[in-house]
């Protein structure tokens, strides 16, 4: 309560009333229990003083510079992290419908454009071995799929020559 009286013990508990029109057993819920009115407080007359304010003069030690904090800036690693993306994604799910074929030289075009600007900016941007993962990922896929290219016109033409 926001009324500032002291908190002290209601003086008469009898102002309950317990209704029940029915035998009560065991396992029965308590019983409905409605109080008497609500409590009235009154105001109490406690010395007024005025807020504390903050005082400028305070000794102790001062908070550091904000310029001596030290930080850290990262550098930017966008196209590695999506040509790494485009290269693992190519590897594992560029089976289904050859949609490696779409993502594999994504990743090895994305990846030369990050190791471009990691050699251009090292201190801007970052990610250099990520770059090299997403074309190499890119690079494996196409050399699989060109196996597999391979040995399947090898099959077609030996089923041609024998037949």
């Amino acid at each position: 309560m926001e009324d500032g009286e002291l908190l002290s013990n209601l003086e008469s508990d009898t102002d309950r009333t317990i209704y029940s029109d029915r035998l009560s057993y065991a396992d029965d819920p308590p019983p409905t229990e409605f109080l008497g009115k609500g409590r009235i407080t009154q105001e109490t007359k406690w010395p007024q003083s005025p807020p504390v304010l903050w005082q400028g003069g305070q000794t102790g030690p001062n908070p550091p510079a904000l310029a001596t904090i030290p930080t850290q800036i990262v550098a930017n690693q966008n196209l590695a992290i999506i040509s790494l993306c485009l290269g693992v994604g190519s590897v594992t799910v560029g089976w289904c419908c050859s949609s490696g074929f779409a993502l594999s030289p994504a990743a090895i075009v994305v990846g030369f454009i990050a190791l471009s600007q990691i050699k251009k900016d090292p201190q801007r941007y970052g990610g250099r071995g990520m770059a090299i993962g997403g074309i190499v990922a890119g690079l494996i896929f196409l050399a699989i799929y060109l196996v597999f290219i391979i040995i399947y016109l090898l099959a077609l033409l030996a089923s041609m020559m024998v037949g």
